[in-house]
């Protein structure tokens, strides 16, 4: 499906599309991922504001977010799964 990156800024975020369900990257600036996360169809803008600077999910470092979309939400979430294990960001909680 659809892979987009953008700025990892409200107006970055509002650019993205939110009508299928999507696991998503958010990369440091030198283009290392440090959060590994998935939206469902219809939320994927709100998850995201989540991360920014000041808000409850906040991630240090955020320059981009990439997303990719699925299918289903059970397909992102095996993906999601799979990145995180490969990858160990530094902001998803390990060995849960």
């Amino acid at each position: 499906m659809g892979k987009k990156t953008v700025r990892m800024n409200t107006r970055g975020i509002d650019r993205l599309p939110g009508d299928k369900p999507v696991v998503y990257k958010i990369l440091h600036s030198g283009g290392e991922n440090i959060y590994t996360g998935v939206a469902k169809r219809g939320n994927v803008q709100d998850r995201l504001r989540d991360h920014l600077p000041g808000k409850p999910d906040a991630v240090p470092g955020a320059s981009k977010v990439q997303i990719e979309q699925m299918s289903r939400i059970k397909e992102a979430e095996q993906k999601e799964a799979n990145i995180i294990s490969r990858t160990k960001p530094k902001y998803n909680q390990q060995g849960t």
